[in-house]
């Protein structure tokens, strides 16, 4: 039985591939010890933090930078050392995260101009020269501007629709994330919630371009705060998910945290449903790589307990392979 705890007599086992962020790891100047770091810790696989360069923060307060105003040659020759320092440390990535969002209602038409001709086609290239086949994409948060979540998603499918054809061309596939949104101060569903409508959507997109160009990335730490029941989402997804963005939260607020670390109550029953969690993969035949996106808990960490952290993270990882094979 699947107790959802993690427990010193529970198999962990090598059986999957274990990933995480490069983000608070791997730094410019030194991206090779980044990676060696992640190597160290027990991790085969990263999820590429492309959206470091080019802040969410910054871009809701109306500003951006020129990072992706660069050529494409120049970008490539800017993370070649990246590129590099993760083929010497044995570290595969695996999954890519696109800066978002790709659209922001209150800003000027010259940055959403430019967040859809130079940014989204870049990092579909980006993603290519690293020899990643996945990417995540975030829907666009406008149901409470367009007044539905139809009319959102055909605003999100309208972009997804321009990254297509090249996705096809460089073997990339773009996987939608589950989402929240703020409304008046409470957390709601937000794009890509729903499972059916996802499947239909992705299946539509994919024979329309005869490849896989979209597919699906199920975040724990949303589907947690939001309540949706992680077992049957994973399971109507099945072979279109793709690629995992695992973490904790209580239930209350996005925290990125490391599975195991919430409880709902004094017994210590965990906050997310991590046994509903292993099931759905189960069920989905899901062998991907177990991909944490907690790299806001290595800031909490003092830098001597750093590679600790991240230690405990792909141990976690591991136990969770163990589970699915069970």
């Amino acid at each position: 039985m699947i107790t959802g705890r993690l427990d010193s007599s529970e198999e962990i086992t090598d059986m999957y591939e274990i990933g995480t962020q490069t983000k608070n790891v791997v730094y410019k100047d030194d991206p090779a010890a980044g990676f060696d770091m992640l190597a160290a810790a027990g991790f085969s696989c990263a999820d590429f933090s492309l959206n470091e360069f080019l802040l969410n923060t910054e871009l809701y307060k109306g500003n951006k930078n020129d990072f992706f105003s660069k050529s494409i040659d120049e970008l490539k020759e800017f993370f070649e050392p990246y590129k590099e320092g993760a083929a010497k440390a044995g570290i595969r990535i695996n999954q890519m995260h696109m800066p978002y969002p790709m659209y922001v209602p209150t800003v000027s038409d010259d940055i959403n101009d430019f967040l859809r001709r130079e940014m989204m086609p870049k990092s579909i290239e980006i993603c290519a020269f690293f020899g990643c086949r996945n990417i995540v994409v975030h829907g666009l948060k406008l149901s409470h501007f367009l007044g539905s979540e139809e009319a959102e998603w055909a605003k999100t499918e309208e972009y997804l629709s321009d990254l297509a054809p090249m996705a096809k061309e460089l073997n990339v596939t773009m996987c939608i994330e589950n989402l929240y949104t703020s409304i008046g101060n409470h957390i709601v569903e937000g794009p890509c919630c729903n499972a059916a409508r996802a499947c239909e959507r992705i299946d539509r997109i994919n024979a329309r371009y005869g490849a896989e160009v979209l597919g699906f990335c199920f975040d724990t730490g949303h589907a947690n705060i939001v309540g949706i029941d992680m077992e049957d989402f994973i399971t109507t997804l099945g072979h279109r998910l793709k690629v995992l963005h695992i973490h904790d939260n209580d239930g209350r607020q996005d925290l990125h945290q490391i599975p195991f670390l919430f409880a709902r109550t004094r017994e210590n029953k965990p906050s997310t449903d991590w046994d509903g969690f292993v099931r759905g993969l189960k069920a989905a035949d899901f062998h991907g790589v177990l991909s944490f996106e907690t790299a806001p808990v290595l800031t909490s960490f003092p830098d001597e307990m750093k590679e600790d952290a991240l230690e405990l993270i792909a141990k976690v990882g591991r136990y969770f392979g163990g589970r699915i094979e069970m």
